[in-house]
């Protein structure tokens, strides 16, 4: 259970399901960066960057046209350690919401 103390008035007291917190708490931004934290080292293990914001995360990689091949294959193994950690965290991808994007520098 739960509830929000706001100038000395308490909220209706809400019960929190499964373990988990509502989307309106306040703890609940602070939480899931606490939960995915590892996710970090998932991605930098494979050379890859990782750029976070409230629930949406990027992973890329900035390469030379010579070296793409070699970026490609750091990604497709980054993305299976990815999809190994989420599964072991009990969370999945949204495949509506995943996109895999190729930006390739010339020189």
């Amino acid at each position: 259970m739960q509830h929000i103390s706001l100038s000395g008035q308490l909220s209706a007291v809400q019960p929190m399901l499964f373990g988990g917190v509502r989307q309106v708490s306040v703890l609940g931004p602070l939480l899931y960066i606490l939960y995915t934290a590892e996710l970090a080292l998932v991605v930098v293990c494979h050379g890859l960057n990782l750029y976070q914001y409230a629930d949406n995360t990027q992973i890329y990689i900035s390469s030379s046209a010579g070296n793409a091949d070699a970026a490609i294959v750091h990604h497709a193994g980054c993305y299976v350690d990815i999809e190994a950690w989420l599964k072991a965290s009990r969370l999945r991808l949204n495949p509506t919401k995943t996109k895999t994007m190729c930006d390739v520098k010339k020189g």
